[in-house]
């Protein structure tokens, strides 16, 4: 057979035909060698075919194909957890390639890249690409290429700080190496082979910053695709953060704003957290609601997000509360005990006694070596970690030992001084008697009247503090019995009787003396018959009524036993006439002009010498009576005595132009020799005016300070003198507007705010009305020195301009009132009075107060000389008739207490000769003899 060579292209054609011609000769057995000889390049494959028979064999040979070629450029282009992505350069002619790797193979056709999938993370994989004609493959080209790793689970932040933040997450198996981005840059890689949680410290981070972290984790050249997390750090702390003020139940914290940080967390005491957001520079917060007297831990927090800052700390503690109250359990002469409820173990208690430190107890205090009958003012303080509560002040007295006190009594009085504060005064029988005791308190004189003779009493002594009584002292006194009155009768020649009357009174016995002997008679006898006497004889006797200690004034009488016959009585009528004979010749050879009088032996002088003449007070019903007389026409002489007086002496600063302005009245100017002068840098007698005067009163000539209601542009120049003549109390006795007619200027404040006249401030700390008064407190302070001082204000509502009370009782009230405070206060400071012009009703309450003590201390007054010597220190002082003569009556009326006269009291003369008759009674009953 003839050998054919074709080319590889029509190789399939040739091998065609010749299997074709071998299987249709039959008769011929055929053989095919095929010998494949290595690949050339550029030559086509060629075969030779033989055929054989019986007779004859013809070989067929073919020529080996060339090996595809493998493919340039094979490598790996990406990856992920389960997958590769491969390229390569396509063979030129060849569209099919095949990849082997370790867990299979893949055929891909007309593409030069491809992905295998389904592989192992983090895992490294040898993988071969071979190009394929037919069922041929080319010899192969290798690569090695890895899978990402997974990514890490758990990632997170576990904690911050204002530089750092704490990273953790859970290891990845056989993985070692992490990388970690922050804000999309990378950072650094992380080699951590252990397994388990890995945590991981980001340092050097700026404070309140939000950061973004990316972790890879690294397998070979390939990493995860990654985790992300937002985590922030810490904000820096408060600056300055501290205790501002405080009080009982707050706390002011301050601290400075962190830049850009507006939210803050405030811990209270370790739990309780608020959330406070401010955004000024400085920051303040009130921590209320908590627990006077306690510390409290309080720690700052910054916040930003959901991170805050390690804190602040600080410790601070609010003010101690007041005590509740404060009880004086003890009084006696001498000591003080008080007691108080401690409202925490923790706290001290201070007790000032006059603003001076007494030691203390935690519940008590005892108050040793005090005098009796003094006014204290006892103040407890709680104090806590050196802050101390608002003071709680106790006003109370010592008390007073009344059993030596000099006590006086008659059959109807008792009268007393008793040295200590009292404010009223009871005398309460032992046993039931008629009536009601009157009771008059003049200074530290008692004079209780209208008494039950011979009754025992019980004297018991008050003083009011803040509407409670305090029983001061008590003491039992028992009248002299009543007077009885004997008659005398003969039982025979030996015997008499003697009987008296019962009258108004209390006596335990009846003491009769009659021939020096003496006989007792029980209270229920009113006779008694006395024997063994001798006929016609006359006999001096006594008669006394006792009750208890006390004995009546001894009533002498004489009786006579029956006579026995005439010549004894007729010797004894003789004997009579020669006397009364014997005894008008006397009277007519010594005193012959004796009955020639006609004018009474007594007449009341019109005008009072200058040293005056004193009135004893039981003289004075009638001095007052006979003044009273025609009209008053003695009191109206008087008034018009004094008219002139003082009246010639020089005014000259009160004229100045400058000081014109201040009077409120033209012909109301005070004398130069006694005007109050404002101080001043220099001599100015228009900078140092004030019209005001300088009043003589009881002890000292400079007592008082009288002056006129402030005007507008005085205000200020009162204050000034109340606070440089370091006054203690101003009593003012007009309103600020009478009639719609204004009479002083207000020169206080009003709604408790404090009032400011120039450099002083007044504050009105306290008010109390009354029908005819109202009392105030005022704190008085110093704006430049801080100096504070207490003027008590009285301020008598009820007195009609240039007029007088409707009665004297409530002027003597008040006055007591006035005078109580001036006695509790040891200073010497003036006592500023005013009304509006400063003379009328000024005038009359100075002189009320004076009179009153000279009455008391020397039971004598002289109106007239006080009035007179008022006018030479100021002008028309006691400015009316009326208020001259209502001067006498309140004297009048405090002689005779509660006795409610007429309001046209000086008509009512029978009144007057009612008082009149009493006090010589009172008078001769204690010994004492008319002046």
């Amino acid at each position: 057979m003839k050998l054919i060579s074709f080319k590889a292209d029509r190789l399939l054609l040739c091998v065609f035909f010749s299997q074709l011609w071998v299987f249709t000769d039959c008769t011929t057995t055929s053989q095919i060698n095929t010998v494949t000889k290595p690949m050339m390049k550029d030559v086509g494959p060629s075969v030779r075919a033989s055929s054989t028979n019986s007779q004859t064999t013809t070989p067929l040979v073919t020529t080996p194909k060339p090996k595809p070629q493998n493919p340039d450029g094979f490598k790996a282009t990406g990856q992920n957890e389960t997958s590769i992505t491969l390229q390569w350069n396509k063979v030129e002619g060849i569209s099919n390639y095949k990849l082997t790797y370790e867990k299979g193979s893949k055929e891909v056709t007309s593409t030069d890249a491809t992905t295998i999938h389904d592989l192992t993370s983090g895992s490294r994989y040898n993988i071969t690409l071979f190009s394929m004609r037919g069922e041929e493959m080319s010899e192969g080209t290798s690569i090695t290429a890895v899978t990402a790793p997974r990514n890490v689970e758990n990632f997170k932040f576990l904690d911050q700080n204002e530089t750092s933040i704490t990273l953790t997450w859970d290891s990845v198996e056989n993985i070692s190496i992490y990388t970690l981005w922050i804000n999309g840059k990378e950072e650094e890689n992380i080699t951590e082979s252990s397994r388990g949680t890995i945590k991981h410290v980001v340092p050097n981070l700026t404070s309140g910053t939000r950061f973004e972290f990316s972790l890879f984790t690294v397998f070979d050249y390939a990493r995860s695709s990654g985790n992300n997390i937002t985590a922030v750090t810490a904000p820096a702390n408060a600056e300055n953060f501290m205790n501002l003020t405080q009080n009982e139940t707050s706390i002011t914290l301050q601290w400075k704003r962190v830049k850009d940080i507006s939210d803050y967390t405030l811990r209270i005491n370790g739990n309780e957290e608020t959330n406070i957001t401010k955004s000024t520079e400085l920051i303040t917060y009130v921590v209320t609601n908590l627990n006077s007297g306690t510390e409290n831990k309080f720690s700052l927090f910054t916040l930003f997000e959901y991170a805050r800052s390690s804190g602040n700390d600080i410790t601070a503690v609010t003010v101690p509360s007041r005590v509740v109250s404060v009880k004086v359990i003890e009084r006696t002469e001498n000591s003080i005990r008080l007691e108080w409820q401690s409202a925490n173990i923790n706290w001290v208690y201070k007790v000032l006694l006059n603003g001076s430190d007494v030691p203390a107890g935690s519940t008590s205090a005892d108050l040793p070596k005090l005098l009796p009958g003094t006014k204290y003012v006892v103040s407890v303080i709680s104090q806590f970690s050196g802050f101390s509560s608002a003071a709680f002040d106790v006003v109370t007295v010592t008390k007073i030992n009344c059993a030596a006190a000099n006590w006086q009594v008659t059959n109807s009085t008792i009268t007393g001084r008793v040295e200590g504060l009292f404010s009223s005064a009871t005398a309460v029988p032992k046993e039931q008697t008629e009536g009601s005791a009157n009771t008059n308190l003049t200074g530290s004189n008692i004079f209780f009247t209208q008494l039950y003779p011979g009754a025992t009493y019980n004297v018991s002594l008050f003083y009011e503090i803040a509407s409670e009584h305090l029983l001061q002292c008590s003491h039992s006194l028992t009248l002299i019995p009543p007077t009885l009155n004997p008659q005398c009768k003969h039982r025979g020649g030996y015997s008499v009787k003697v009987s008296w009357e019962t009258v108004k009174g209390v006596w335990t016995s009846v003491k009769i003396n009659i021939n020096g002997k003496s006989n007792d008679v029980p209270k229920d006898k009113t006779e008694l018959q006395i024997d063994q006497l001798q006929p016609a004889k006359t006999y001096k006797g006594s008669l006394v009524s006792v009750s208890g200690t006390e004995k009546s004034a001894e009533v002498e009488f004489y009786c006579s036993t029956d006579p026995a016959g005439v010549i004894g009585g007729s010797v004894f009528g003789v004997l009579c006439l020669l006397l009364l004979v014997g005894l008008a010749a006397f009277i007519y050879i010594k005193k012959p002009d004796i009955l020639s009088r006609k004018k009474p032996f007594i007449d009341g002088s019109k005008q009072h010498s200058a040293k005056g003449k004193k009135i004893s007070a039981a003289n004075f019903p009638d001095h007052f009576h006979q003044l009273s007389l025609d009209e008053n026409r003695g009191l109206s002489q008087e008034y018009e005595d004094l008219s002139a007086v003082g009246t010639d002496q020089a005014r000259r600063a009160a004229l100045l132009p400058d000081n014109k302005v201040k009077n409120r009245f033209t012909n109301v100017l005070p004398y130069d020799w006694c005007r109050v002068k404002l101080s001043t840098s220099g001599p100015s007698e228009t900078l140092d005016y004030i019209n005001a005067s300088y009043m003589p009163g009881y002890t000292t000539n400079r007592e008082y300070i009288a002056t006129q209601g402030p005007l507008p542009g005085t205000v200020k120049d009162f204050w000034r003198m109340i606070w440089e003549q370091q006054v203690k109390r101003i009593a003012m006795v007009t309103n600020c507007v009478e009639g719609g007619r204004t009479k002083c200027e207000r020169y206080w404040p009003e709604n408790g705010n404090p009032g400011i006249y120039g450099e002083i401030s007044v504050t009105v700390t306290s008010e109390k009305r009354d029908t005819s008064w109202t009392l105030r407190d005022f704190t008085v302070k110093h704006m430049k020195t801080s100096e504070e001082r207490t003027v008590k204000h009285f301020h008598f509502t009820a007195w009609p301009d240039h007029g007088v009370p409707e009665n004297t009782d409530v002027l003597i009230q008040f006055r007591g009132l006035m005078r109580q405070h001036i006695d509790s206060e040891s200073s010497n400071a003036p006592t500023v009075v005013h009304c509006s012009a400063g003379v009328g009703r000024t005038g009359t309450l100075i002189a009320l107060d004076v009179l009153l003590q000279q009455l008391g201390k020397e039971q004598a007054v002289d109106i007239k000389y006080f009035v007179r010597k008022m006018r030479l220190n100021r002008p028309y002082m006691v400015q009316t008739e009326s208020q001259y003569v209502f001067l006498h009556q309140c004297i009048m009326d405090s002689l005779t207490p509660n006795t409610n006269l007429d309001d046209n009291f000086y008509e009512n003369v029978g009144a007057v000769y009612v008082n009149a008759t009493a006090l010589r009674e009172l008078s001769l009953a204690q010994g004492k003899h008319p002046n």
